[in-house]
């Protein structure tokens, strides 16, 4: 009886291991990377006017974590059909059908649960915990965008955004220009991102009615579009710089940032979108990482 209840044990251990490495795949939960350190990055400014606590550190990043990872489980759960009718998205989770619906929803409600009781970690500042709610409906919003709405990349591209503003809610209990400032580096530069992202399925978008910039304007469009998109990133990203008091670490970074920009425009062409998810996400993780080891180095060396 022990040796067939060990058994039974590892097999459903097994099962667990191989269902939570499908959720997170789901989530995509490596590109975390993109927004959480603009998050840190803000938090490391902020903590030049507030004293640094490790309560607050820990309440960011599993914030960023369960706020990400509720609105991207939410999406596969609203664009389950849609991405079975895609060739490109065929074979998630939920249309392959390797996760249930009931598993995600579930998984979607614990990380719900999880940001709001993450908030608790800011008090006595309650501005957290009163905004929880909004921010999760905010973010969840970005799932119906593209039925009606060709700016669905910057819903997106607003639903990061809030991550520097809400840092610094939480750990100052106000705003400045700042953060504003960083929020308006994140806003252009995924909105452009995603822009190019998006190419891949501007025929399928246009079958479907769905609506994107790429299926509006044509990939020719849309790609001059981002590029503007990220003229603007650049512009916020040295306002940051002078606004922050940033030194010659930081701004070498905006230089850096200039040149991977180009560099990933340089990789997509109308004609050719073979190389998108190269742009979309090494350079770009590059971009996020290194942004914030350099205003890092900056602000303590």
């Amino acid at each position: 009886m022990s040796h067939v209840y060990y058994s039974e044990s590892r097999v459903s251990f097994s099962r667990l291991l191989v269902n939570t490495r499908r959720m997170l795949e789901m989530i995509r939960f490596s590109h975390t990377v993109f927004a959480l350190p603009f998050a840190l990055f803000a938090a490391c400014l902020a903590w030049k006017q507030v004293p640094f606590q490790i309560a607050h550190l820990v309440g960011i990043v599993l914030a960023m974590v369960f706020a990400r990872s509720t609105a991207m489980a939410f999406n596969r759960l609203v664009d389950r059909r849609i991405d079975a009718g895609n060739p490109r998205t065929a074979m998630r989770h939920l249309p392959a059908g390797t996760l249930s619906v009931s598993a995600v929803t579930a998984f979607t409600i614990v990380c719900c649960v999880g940001f709001v009781l993450t908030t608790l970690l800011f008090l006595p500042n309650r501005l957290p915990l009163l905004l929880s709610v909004p921010v999760l409906l905010f973010l969840c919003g970005y799932s119906y965008a593209k039925r009606f709405t060709m700016w669905c990349h910057y819903w997106l591209a607003a639903a990061l955004m809030l991550s520097p503003i809400a840092v610094w809610i939480a750990l100052c209990g106000t705003i400045t220009l700042t953060p504003v400032l960083l929020a308006g580096v994140i806003f252009f530069w995924v909105g452009g991102f995603d822009i190019i992202y998006a190419c891949q399925d501007t025929d399928f978008d246009r079958q479907s009615r769905l609506h994107s910039i790429p299926a509006r304007l044509g990939v020719p469009g849309a790609l001059r579009l981002a590029a503007a998109s990220h003229v603007v990133m650049l512009g916020c990203l040295t306002g940051l710089w002078y606004q922050a008091h940033l030194g010659i670490i930081f701004g070498v970074g905006v230089v850096a940032v200039a040149i991977l920009l180009v560099y990933e425009h340089s990789l997509v062409r109308p004609n050719d979108l073979a190389r998108v998810n190269l742009a979309f996400f090494h350079v770009n993780a590059v971009i996020s990482v290194g942004l914030l080891i350099l205003g890092m180095a900056d602000l303590w060396l």
